[in-house]
C-alpha cells in the first residue's frame, strides 16, 4: 500500500519537460493575425539556433507553477554574448538583470521566467549554470536575466516550491523544434483576461526582398484588459473585462531575431512588440509588470578579444520596419495562442490554491465569433 501511496504522489506532481499532444491553434480555425508569413513552426524556435525547455509543476490542489527558459545559441553565452534590449511598458515587475543589458547592450545567460517569488532562486541556479560551463572558470560577475509574473492566485506562491534543479532542468534540456504552448511551464499558473493564461508563441519570416530574417516570440500571459482577438472585442462579447473584474497582472514578452542589429535598434524592435499586446486588448494596469527582452543571434560579442574594435555589419535604420511589424503581428499571436492553448488543457489547470479557480477561453464560441467579423 506504501508504493501505491509513494506512486500516486510521484504521478501527482508533474514535473514535466515532454511536449503533450498539441492543442488547436487559432489558425487551426482559420484565424490570422497580420500579414507577414510564419515561420516554419510558428514559433521562437523558428530562429535559428534557439532552445526551449519548460518545468511544470502541478501537485495536489496547490501548487500551480514552472519554469520556461530560452537559450539562444548553443555555444557559451557568457564567452559569446549577444546584443539585446529591454524595453519596460509598466515596471511593476522583479525583472533582474536589466540594468546591465540597458548599460553595456549585451545578454549572457540564457534567459529565464518563472513566478514572482522565485526569481532569486532562478537566477541562482543561472548563476551556477554559467560558473560551471567550461571556459567560465576565471568567472566572478555575471549577469542573469530572469522574468516572472505572479502566478498566486492559483498557485501556493509562498511555499516557493521552485527550486534550483527545475530551473537547470530547463535549461538543460532546452531543445529546438515545437513549442509547448498553454498552461506549462512558467505559465502553469497565469490568468489573462480573466481566462486561464500561459506560454505562447509565434514567428514571422519576411520575404527575401526584406532580407528574409526571422521574429520569434515568445510570452507569458498573466495580464487584464478588454480582449480583442483579430480585432474582434471578445471580451465586451463574452461581458468579461478590466474595471468591469479585477483583471491585473503581468507580461513577458521575449522576442529573438537574426536579423543584424545592434542593442539600440532592438531596444526600438521591443517597444513595437509592446504594441502587439496592446492590439490583444491589454491595458499595461498599475500593477502590471510588462516587459520585452529583445535579443539578434545574428552575431556574437566576444567577451575577450584581442582587438579594440568591434566591427559589425549592421542592418540600418530605414530596413528595419519590417522586422517592427513583424514583432507587432507576432506578439500578438503568441498571446492569442497561450489563451487558446491553456483553454484545451486539463480540466484539474483551471483550480488552484484556496479553492481560487478561472474559466478557460470558451475557444469554440470565440471562434464563431471572430469568424463572423
Amino acid at each position: 500500500m506504501k508504493r501505491i501511496f509513494w506512486l500516486n504522489v510521484l504521478l501527482g506532481l508533474l514535473i514535466s519537460t515532454a511536449h503533450a499532444q498539441p492543442a488547436k491553434r487559432p489558425r487551426d480555425y482559420g484565424i490570422r493575425f497580420g500579414v507577414i508569413p510564419t515561420g516554419p513552426l510558428n514559433a521562437i524556435t523558428d530562429v535559428p539556433g534557439v532552445r526551449v525547455g519548460q518545468v511544470t509543476l502541478r501537485q495536489g490542489t496547490t501548487i500551480r507553477t514552472g519554469v520556461t527558459a530560452i537559450v539562444p545559441h548553443g555555444g557559451n553565452l557568457f564567452q559569446e554574448k549577444l546584443p539585446a534590449a529591454i524595453y519596460i511598458g509598466n515596471g511593476f515587475g522583479k525583472l533582474t538583470g536589466y540594468s546591465q543589458v540597458e548599460e553595456l547592450g549585451t545578454l549572457e545567460t540564457p534567459i529565464v521566467l518563472t513566478n514572482t517569488l522565485s526569481v532569486p532562486t532562478a537566477a541562482d541556479a543561472v548563476i551556477d549554470y554559467t560558473l560551471n560551463q567550461p571556459g567560465n572558470e576565471q568567472v566572478r560577475s555575471l549577469n542573469p536575466v530572469v522574468g516572472e509574473t505572479n502566478d498566486g492566485f492559483l498557485n501556493d506562491i509562498r511555499g516557493r516550491h521552485v527550486t534550483r534543479q527545475h530551473v537547470l532542468d530547463a535549461i538543460r534540456n532546452a531543445k529546438p523544434g515545437p513549442v509547448e504552448e498553454g498552461s506549462v511551464g512558467a505559465g502553469t499558473g497565469t490568468v489573462c483576461f480573466g481566462y486561464k493564461g500561459g506560454i505562447g508563441t509565434a514567428s514571422r519570416r519576411l520575404p527575401a526582398s526584406l532580407g528574409g530574417y526571422t521574429v520569434g516570440v515568445l510570452v507569458q500571459t498573466n495580464f487584464g484588459g478588454v480582449l480583442q482577438i483579430a480585432g474582434v472585442p471578445v471580451g465586451v462579447a463574452l461581458g468579461q473585462y478590466s474595471y468591469k473584474e479585477k483583471l491585473d497582472g503581468s507580461c513577458m514578452m521575449v522576442v529573438l531575431t537574426d536579423a543584424p542589429v545592434d542593442a539600440r535598434n532592438l531596444k526600438r524592435l521591443a517597444k513595437r512588440a509592446f504594441l502587439g499586446l496592446g492590439h490583444t486588448g491589454g491595458i499595461a494596469s498599475n500593477g502590471s509588470g510588462d516587459y520585452v527582452i529583445a535579443v539578434s543571434t545574428a552575431y556574437q560579442i566576444p567577451h575577450q578579444s584581442s582587438s579594440p574594435f568591434d566591427t559589425l555589419k549592421l542592418l540600418r535604420n530605414d530596413d528595419t520596419s519590417p522586422l517592427f511589424m513583424a514583432a507587432i503581428e507576432a506578439t500578438e499571436e503568441a498571446i492569442i495562442n497561450s489563451l487558446f492553448a491553456a483553454g484545451q488543457s486539463p480540466a484539474d489547470t483551471f483550480s488552484g490554491t484556496e479553492g481560487h479557480s478561472v474559466k478557460p477561453l470558451p475557444v469554440q464560441k470565440v471562434v464563431e465569433m471572430v469568424g463572423r467579423k
